[in-house]
């Protein structure tokens, strides 16, 4: 199933998103995840491309495993880090030979030790001119780009950042993911400001379950997304507790979702990662109300 279809209908979706593992043990770790996950019988499961496609090839790999062995439509994410046009399209072809016809379209980080995104002699610069590549080759596929209800960091307002979403979608893109959010506020004001400008496409809000206070810290600082005062101070208070971080983190979350999805968002896209347990709980009270 291409994302456009994902989409197509009135249904509420919920899809999920993984990283390739580096070891063994983290391999058969994330199939246990996996196979818990697929219960609740997601529209696709999404797998993230590493920095200067560093794991290219395993994320293909988890591609195929999650269409052939969990049987669930994938999505791949290809970044324009490191790699020429031409280095693109072999990245493409051998997804499309995988049986692969979703594509996560991201410009990319900056490699670590850089300050800047610089693309390399014969690459692509921006994710807009990815959409364009992936269409001109693969115009049946479907096609997600990442939007940013907080602003990307380097785009100098949110009606710059807004004019690059723009561009993305003008491209081909099918639907706009989300980056995390603690606020739903945020999320409201994005798609007010996206629709207003003209973006029509589905915007799915993307949701980060807390399980650890002091890795949400890192990734929150690394990504740009705020946290709530409140929020901050509840979860300081157990820090030394994981499963009252947990107990908090899925709290936090479940009131998001319901609140989401009573506003009529097309789906939620849970990073999950690679566990299973607090997306389980939120998404059984989901089902449950």
């Amino acid at each position: 199933m291409r994302l456009s279809d994902v989409f197509s209908g009135d249904e509420f979706v919920v899809s999920i998103e993984i990283f390739p593992p580096k070891t063994e043990k983290g391999d058969e770790a994330l199939r246990g995840h996996l196979k818990q996950l697929v219960k609740y019988r997601p529209a696709f499961v999404s797998c993230t491309f590493g920095a200067g496609g560093s794991t290219q090839d395993r994320t293909v790999q988890w591609c195929q495993e999650i269409q052939n062995d969990l049987q669930r439509p994938a999505m791949a994410h290809l970044t324009c880090v490191g790699s020429t046009r031409d280095e693109l399209i072999e990245i493409l072809t051998t997804a499309n030979q995988a049986g692969i016809r979703n594509i996560m379209a991201l410009r990319g980080d900056a490699p670590e030790g850089q300050n800047e995104f610089k693309a390399v002699a014969g690459g692509l610069q921006y994710a807009n001119e990815l959409v364009e590549l992936i269409r001109e080759h693969y115009p049946d596929w479907g096609i997600g780009v990442a939007g940013y209800p907080e602003k990307h960091q380097e785009a100098s307002s949110f009606e710059i950042d807004l004019q690059n979403l723009k561009r993305k979608v003008d491209a081909g893109a099918d639907a706009v993911v989300t980056q995390l959010f603690f606020s739903n506020d945020c999320f409201f004001s994005f798609r007010d400001r996206c629709r207003e400008a003209g973006i029509t496409i589905p915007i799915v809000p993307g949701i980060m379950p807390i399980t650890d206070y002091a890795r949400i810290q890192r990734i929150t600082s690394m990504c740009g997304s705020s946290f709530p005062d409140d929020l901050a101070s509840r979860l300081a208070a157990v820090q030394n507790n994981k499963a009252a971080q947990l107990e908090i983190g899925v709290e936090h979350a479940l009131a998001q979702c319901e609140q989401l999805k009573a506003e009529g968002v097309p789906g939620i896209h849970f990073y999950a990662l690679n566990t299973s347990g607090a997306c389980r709980q939120i998404l059984d009270a989901l089902s449950a109300g």
